[in-house]
Order: C-alpha cells, then sequence, then structure tokens
C-alpha cells in the first residue's frame, strides 16, 4: 500500500446515531468505510479482509471493545491494524486496560468531531509509513536473493526453494532432478575481449534459461560460470531430452560483443531421483558437480581427438 491508496476503516458500534455520526466525520478521502454492529460481525470482516484501521466502541453487546482489540491481535497478527477505542469512561485505570490490550489510540465520547479526524490521521500516517517499511523490506529480501547481474535467483534463493521441492519429491514420491550448467565459453570471451564480454554472455545465457524453465520448476545463477535448475515431475530419460533441447538452443543462438560473433557452450551435469529415494540438496550439488566434471573431460576429450 502507498500513502495515494484509500485506508479501509472499520466502524464498529451497535448504535445507528454513533455509526451515522463516525460516517459523517470520516466519509472523506483517502478513507473507504465498512461498519460492524459487533464483535462478532467485525471479526467475519476481518475474516474477508483485515481493514488498515478499526474506530470499535467499547460497550459492545456481545464482545467488549478491549477483548476485540485482544482477539485481532493474536488472530490477525500477520496484518497490521491500526485499533482505536471510544469510550465514556475517562478513568486512567479503564484506558490503560484498553491500550494494554492491544488499542493503539482511545477517544472520550462524546468525541469531538476535528479531534476524531486529527487522531485518525495519526493512524492514517502510521500505517503509512508501516506499509512503506513493509515494502522496503521486502524490496530488500528481494534483492539479497537476486542476482544482480542476470536478474536470476542468486544461489540463496535457489537453495532455499530447493530444500523445499525436495521435501515435497521426499514425502510424495515424485521425481526431482538438479542440474548444474558450466558456460565453458565465459572464459575465452573474457580472455579475448575482458569481462563485459564474459558478463554479456551470462546474461546472454540467463536469458536462455529463464525462456526454457517451466513456471514450476527453478533456474539460477550460483555465480562465476556455473548455472543450476531444479526440475519436478520429469523422467530421466525424459531430463536427457530436456538437457539435449536447451544444448541446441544454447548451440543455435546468435551472440556476438561489439560486432564480433562468439559461441556459446556448456555442459551439463546431473542428480537426482525418479522418487522414492530420500535425498538431501548438499548430496544432490556434489553429485552433479561430478557429472559436470564427467562431461566437461569427455568434452576436452573429443576437441583434443583429431578430425
Amino acid at each position: 500500500m502507498t500513502p495515494n491508496q484509500d485506508i479501509r476503516v472499520l466502524v464498529v458500534d451497535d448504535s445507528p446515531v454513533s455509526r451515522k455520526l463516525l460516517e459523517h466525520a470520516l466519509a472523506e478521502a483517502p478513507y473507504t468505510l465498512v461498519f460492524a454492529k459487533d464483535g462478532a460481525d467485525a471479526l467475519r470482516l476481518f475474516d474477508e479482509r483485515p481493514p488498515d484501521l478499526v474506530v470499535a466502541d467499547w460497550e459492545l453487546p456481545d464482545i467488549p471493545g478491549p477483548e476485540l482489540c485482544r482477539i485481532a491481535r493474536i488472530k490477525f497478527a500477520s496484518a497490521y491494524t491500526y485499533l482505536m477505542l471510544l469510550t465514556s469512561n475517562s478513568a486512567k485505570k479503564s484506558i490503560a486496560e484498553g491500550l494494554a490490550a492491544g488499542a493503539d489510540d482511545y477517544l472520550t465520547k462524546p468525541f469531538d468531531t476535528d479531534e476524531l479526524r486529527a487522531r485518525v490521521g495519526v493512524g492514517r500516517r502510521v500505517i503509512e509509513m508501516h506499509r512503506e517499511i513493509e515494502a522496503k523490506t521486502k524490496a530488500l529480501a528481494l534483492d539479497a536473493r537476486t542476482d544482480p547481474l542476470t536478474g536470476m535467483p542468486n544461489r540463496r534463493a535457489v537453495e532455499e526453494w530447493s530444500v523445499k521441492q525436495i521435501s515435497g519429491a521426499v514425502r510424495h514420491g515424485y521425481p526431482i532432478w538438479v542440474v548444474l550448467a558450466d558456460l565453458d565459453s565465459y572464459k575465452p570471451a573474457t580472455d579475448l575481449f575482458g569481462h563485459g564480454a564474459g558478463d554479456a554472455m551470462l546474461q546472454a545465457f540467463g536469458e536462455i534459461i529463464k525462456k526454457n524453465t517451466r513456471v514450476s520448476d527453478m533456474c539460477g545463477h550460483m555465480g562465476g560460470d556455473q548455472f543450476i535448475f531444479v526440475i519436478s515431475h520429469v523422467t530421466r530419460e525424459n531430463m536427457n531430452l530436456v538437457i539435449n533441447r536447451l544444448r541446441d538452443k544454447i548451440a543455435n543462438h546468435d551472440f556476438s560483443f561489439h560486432g564480433t560473433a562468439l559461441p556459446l557452450f556448456a555442459n551439463f551435469g546431473l542428480a537426482g531421483s525418479e522418487g522414492g529415494e530420500r535425498l538431501e540438496l548438499r548430496t544432490m550439488l556434489q553429485q552433479a558437480d561430478a557429472d559436470l566434471l564427467e562431461a566437461k573431460r569427455a568434452a576436452q576429450t573429443r576437441a583434443s581427438e583429431p578430425v
């Protein structure tokens, strides 16, 4: 939510007169008002969509206002809501009770319209600040899991996702595979044209991988010239087809740097199971890495053989 968006305000009061007064006081942007006649009705609206701000009467026919605050804080802890109580009791002990129950603010009845708007305005600013911090936190978390060069998930993100996926494969018995890809053309390009060429090649390779990875699977940049795929619900025979199809896509990709055409070529290592085995990501990565080394040795042997 951004500061320019409407704020959803839930008014909880069993008195039609009080609800109308509150509606009149708050019936202007940036507030969208919804109404509840009692605590149960308010909690039902919370279930449908937690409001941004609540103005609740202390004396409700079923659930006292402080208890409503307490329930909302416990049951809807993941959604931040600013809670305000309206009370005819100005005793400090009672007010302290309401604040201890989870209320952010209170206002004594009968309320002054300007004061109500001012206090709700304070709540609005707190909500907007909270949402801004939340958005920045999410953005930082995303940055921490994204490779800045390729825009792909980094090793941390891939490993977090893979552990969950592998656990599901072990539990439900479906195939799961880890594929490591080593972009062998990266070092020759860097040696000849510098790191700019190498970076451009990594980005091109990453785009090819992303375009050929299903939404239900994961691909990422492990660092350097190494990439990873985690693929599920595919037999080993079909995994060989997947890798060969990807190898063809890479070989047929027209890549050039500053007008010079450069070839793309990569080796692949595969590890995993068609289901029923107990697997761990660390072991799968070791096995895929060993398979990748074998593939590289085989490629070097073919390259050294006379034509």
